[in-house]
């Protein structure tokens, strides 16, 4: 069982890409001893070293979801800040937030293809219209029908359907890589300074 966690800076000042990175290192030493791992999977530096604008977490074991369900929402490191001596701020923001990393790619197999000969109506002639050249093609695990009529040959027909079944797979999941990329970079915009789910220092 494995579950992926963001944890982001936000559009925050340097301080919270250095907060960032004690989170880090912090929530890694929390899941010692424990039955996760936790790796880092995707790093993007901050402007100083060793520091981050984000890092995506992967978590894995059998209480996974139970030890990202413990880290998620805001948390604030508490310290002065690094680079700005004298400043009164000392509450840091970041935001751990479950993610989803890519899509799943759906496997085309014919075997999953139902293929049913049907008749259609229209211009075309006497053929046409009598015979059952036509095809409905349906895929099962996903449900996505297609029905093809452009050809006099029922395996003519059959092969088009094929190839538009797989196309119309391939976009969708295209489509929902996209998807799952907008919305972490969603979680980025989404920090919320305040109520800390945890509240961490030095």
């Amino acid at each position: 069982m494995s579950t992926h966690l963001l944890m982001s800076a936000g559009r925050g000042p340097q301080e919270c890409s250095w907060a960032l990175a004690q989170v880090a290192r912090r929530l890694e030493a929390d899941a010692c001893g424990r039955t996760v791992t936790v790796e880092r999977v995707q790093t993007v530096a901050g402007e100083r070293p060793g520091t981050f604008r984000s890092v995506l977490l992967r978590i894995s074991g059998d209480t996974a979801d139970e030890f990202a369900a413990s880290w998620t929402g805001t948390v604030c490191w508490q310290a002065p800040s690094p680079y700005r001596r004298g400043s009164g701020r000392k509450n840091w923001y970041v935001t751990v937030q479950p993610c989803r990393v890519g899509a799943a790619r759906t496997v085309f197999d014919e075997s999953d293809v139902d293929i049913v000969a049907v008749r259609t109506g229209g211009p075309g002639g006497q053929h046409r219209n009598k015979a059952s050249t036509a095809v409905r093609a349906t895929h099962r695990p996903s449900g996505t029908v297609v029905v093809v009529d452009t050809e006099r040959q029922f395996t003519l027909n059959r092969r088009i359907a094929l190839q538009l079944l797989r196309g119309r797979l391939e976009r969708g999941d295209a489509a929902a890589g996209r998807e799952a990329t907008t919305a972490r970079w969603r979680i980025h915009d989404g920090l919320v300074r305040g109520d800390p789910v945890r509240v961490l220092k030095p």
